[in-house]
């Protein structure tokens, strides 16, 4: 007797073995993501929840919350940078000032997230070992797409549980609008992934939309004080701010979340079901007949050049904008002593314009210590991929090798630096040089954290997640401490806290030379080892 199965029986049984072996592989994601993870939800998080006691430190009284709102919403440089302001509510407000900014740090999150479980995987060929075992043709995605949305259901969570004591609806939806972004930006990156063969430019296309995403939402509150541009409905992030948190809440936006995560999961499932593994719909173009590149360096560049130019424009535009803000920073900050003293403890003691632009050269600070991490870490990432040991294996020396990423790394930072001095300076319209000379002035500091990254690199790759940690450490520190009043002595842990203000203040070499020998001393003994330990392979 023959035994007959139905066709939705089957489609079912099809169904579930492709997707055999998704729980093994989302355990291993997460094992491989216990660092990386936990950093990246931790930092939003608390970038999150420390502003509601600033706030309220700051705007004490309605009355001061009201009058501070009334200028916000009537500042266009304001709204394109952090959207309009819906409640002059603590809540309302901590929703204003970081939910744009903590949904980006979702977004790229998750982009990282999977890529690195499926695209990454397949350019390194571990994917085809993985494949030749017991697992489901869309199993890997399923894992990647499932661990992106674990961290950001966790970041929601944490979210929501700390801001439910300003008021329990907005804290829900800010954190599901902020976890919501984060899900939409993994989708669209399992979509991208099966379109390039690189994880590289996986990252970078995916990370460009995350930054076109922004520059909708802020064309389109530029123009509107009500986010009700179309420009401000075509990105997600806009999208979040019209769920308006802790402002009458419109939950029915959260169907715009949910469609464009199903929409975009099942996209990426019918193109990975559509192509060979390691393969995508756009091929890599060959490359020329005789090789162009003839040494170590340019190689290097040839690598990095992308992330360099996507930085340099970045900080450029960003200094624009911030350097446009400071006209007004007077009128904003008023007769309130508080934020005044926030601000000249971030910038230093000079009037409260030039403290601002010190405070802002200081944030450009903190976050190019984060290219420079992740620009030294690429050599972390060429040798765990099996890149570098052919090219070792030439007449190649690994002082040589490493010095080419490093040069770049460690130079790129000056050159985003500058830009961002002359951001400001073309925002600001105020001459040039002291504004440059500011920005250099971080870049000690930042060179710092970079032979840190040179030295867990040198010494054991798995040491390497530790740079990151330390780079989320000093930013956090010095994007809230000021706020929260930490100690002194706390802030002295990070670099930047050793640096003199500028401009405004008084030019202080001795902390800027001894910086300089310590990242000298760093990156040292991080190419000692280098020379002494195995290579991965």
């Amino acid at each position: 007797m023959t035994a007959v199965t139905s066709a939705p029986a089957a489609r079912r049984t099809t169904g579930s073995r492709q997707l055999a072996g998704t729980g093994a592989l989302l355990r291993f994601n997460l094992r491989r993501d216990r660092l990386m993870i936990p950093i990246w939800v931790a930092v939003t998080a608390l970038m999150v929840l420390s502003l509601p006691g600033s706030l309220e430190s700051v705007y004490s009284t309605p009355a001061e919350r009201a009058d501070i709102a009334r200028q916000l919403l009537g500042n266009s440089s304001l709204r394109a940078t952090y959207g309009p302001v819906f409640s002059d509510s603590i809540g309302g407000l901590t929703a204003w000032r970081v939910g744009g900014y903590a949904a980006i740090l979702a977004a790229v999150m998750s982009l990282l997230v999977v890529v690195r479980h499926t695209r990454d995987e397949e350019e390194s060929g571990r994917q085809e070992l993985i494949s030749s075992a017991m697992v489901g043709r869309r199993a890997p995605l399923t894992a990647a797409l499932l661990t992106a949305l674990v961290a950001n259901a966790v970041l929601a969570l944490l979210i929501t549980a700390g801001l439910s004591p300003q008021g329990a609806p907005g804290a829900v939806a800010l954190g599901l609008g902020i976890g919501g972004v984060g899900a939409v930006f993994a989708t669209l990156a399992a979509i991208v992934a099966q379109f390039t063969e690189s994880a590289r430019l996986a990252k970078g296309l995916t990370g460009g939309l995350v930054g076109l995403a922004f520059v909708l939402r802020a064309a389109g509150d530029s123009a509107t004080n009500d986010a009700s541009s179309p420009l401000t409905w075509l990105s997600p992030i806009g999208w979040l701010e019209n769920l308006r948190p802790f402002a009458a809440e419109r939950w029915w936006v959260l169907g715009l979340f949910a469609v464009a995560v199903a929409v975009q999961g099942c996209l990426a499932y019918e193109l990975a079901g559509r192509r060979d593994v390691g393969m995508s719909f756009v091929a890599t173009r060959p490359g020329p007949a005789t090789g162009r590149l003839g040494t170590a360096g340019a190689l290097a560049w040839r690598l990095q050049r992308g992330s360099v130019l996507g930085w340099s424009v970045g900080f450029l535009a960003a200094g624009v904008a911030f350097g446009g803000l400071t006209k007004g920073a007077a009128d904003l900050v008023g007769d309130n002593a508080k934020t005044r003293e926030i601000i000249e403890r971030m910038g230093g003691q000079s009037g409260i314009e030039d403290a601002f632009l010190a405070t802002m050269t200081g944030m450009f600070g903190m976050v190019a210590a984060l290219y420079i991490v992740s620009s030294v870490l690429r050599l972390h990432a060429e040798e765990t991929s099996g890149r570098a040991e052919p090219l070792l294996a030439n007449a190649v020396g690994r002082l040589r090798w490493a010095a080419g990423h490093l040069l770049i790394a460690f130079a790129g930072a000056a050159l985003i630096l500058l830009l961002s001095g002359l951001g400001l300076a073309l925002g600001y319209g105020r001459e040039l040089g002291p504004l440059l000379a500011a920005s250099l002035t971080q870049l000690p500091a930042v060179w710092v954290l970079g032979g840190l990254a040179v030295l867990l690199y040198g010494l054991s790759p798995q040491l390497t997640p530790g740079a990151w940690g330390v780079a989320g450490f000093a930013l956090l520190l010095g994007w809230i401490g000021p706020a929260l009043d930490v100690p002194q002595a706390v802030l002295d842990l990070s670099p930047f806290g050793h640096l003199p203000k500028l401009p405004g203040g008084e030019m202080t070499w001795p902390p800027v030379l001894v910086l300089t020998g310590a990242a000298v001393g760093l990156v040292s003994a991080g190419l000692a080892g280098l020379r002494r330990r195995d290579l991965s392979t």
